[in-house]
């Protein structure tokens, strides 16, 4: 999941290596953007130079009877799925056939990797944000969300171009408001690789910020990873990197 700008090429090259190396089939999806031949072109441009079997393009959003039939024959044979930015209401709008949505998951959960940038990683909580609302505030209900692909573990939200776009206001909304507990805010340039659907890892120029919400109201954890830090989706903390432990904070 790559918080937008720059993508790292660490990001990119663990993509590939886990749909397969030299046999990874990787289907590019640019539902997202107006302009999906551009979008295509700049990301086979970041995958080729890895080597995969084959990079293609999912059919253009709005889909026809024909062509949905032909996202699913490719989807059938990718070993891993990219999403492109732009705006993540567009991808959910074509993921209201629930089929295609279902088809999806199905894929996810037998084991086909799944990565996006920017739109492309806003729809991998359950609850996603669509970029609207009045962000000047801390209020949940100022912020607009909708159904995501709802591939990342429950209670988690995430959110993408973080720091850079200063967007700590609508995540800390959020975490605060419920039902979610845990935030993850990815900033541009970087890019969070979750394994087993529980340990993710940093990678690239910025940090990815942990917000959680304890049992009190009105509160909230703040962490910090960077670059080689893990992150345990499930206990919701970080993982130094190389097991380093930070000291405890609470007095003997």
């Amino acid at each position: 999941m790559v918080g937008g700008g720059p993508r790292p090429q660490e990001a990119t090259s663990r993509f590939v290596e886990w749909a397969g190396k030299e046999k990874a089939r990787i289907l590019i999806i640019c539902w997202a953007t107006e302009a999906p031949h551009e979008a295509f072109n700049s990301l086979n441009e970041t995958f080729r130079p890895f080597r995969p079997q084959t990079i293609e393009p999912a059919p253009p959003a709005p889909l026809t009877a024909v062509t949905k039939f032909r996202f699913l024959s490719q989807l059938h044979a990718a070993t891993g799925v990219f999403f492109s930015g732009g705006d993540q209401a567009r991808i959910m709008d074509v993921l209201k056939d629930e089929s295609l949505l279902q088809a999806l998951r199905i894929r996810y959960v037998g084991g086909m990797v799944f990565g996006g940038t920017s739109a492309g990683t806003a729809i991998m909580s359950h609850r996603m944000i669509t970029g609207e609302g009045d962000f000047k505030v801390i209020d949940g209900s100022k912020v607009v969300t909708r159904v995501g692909m709802g591939l990342l573990p429950p209670r988690i939200i995430i959110d993408q171009h973080f720091i850079k776009r200063q967007r700590e206001n609508r995540l800390f909304a959020l975490i605060l408001q419920g039902p979610e507990d845990f935030g993850l805010g990815v900033d541009e340039g970087t890019a969070l690789l979750v394994k087993d659907n529980r340990i993710g890892e940093v990678v690239g120029a910025s940090q990815v910020m942990l917000v959680v919400s304890p049992a009190r109201k009105d509160s909230l954890i703040i962490q910090l990873a960077r670059q080689g830090d893990r992150i345990d989706l499930l206990k919701r903390k970080v993982i130094k990197k190389m097991g380093v432990k930070t000291a405890s904070r609470n007095p003997k």
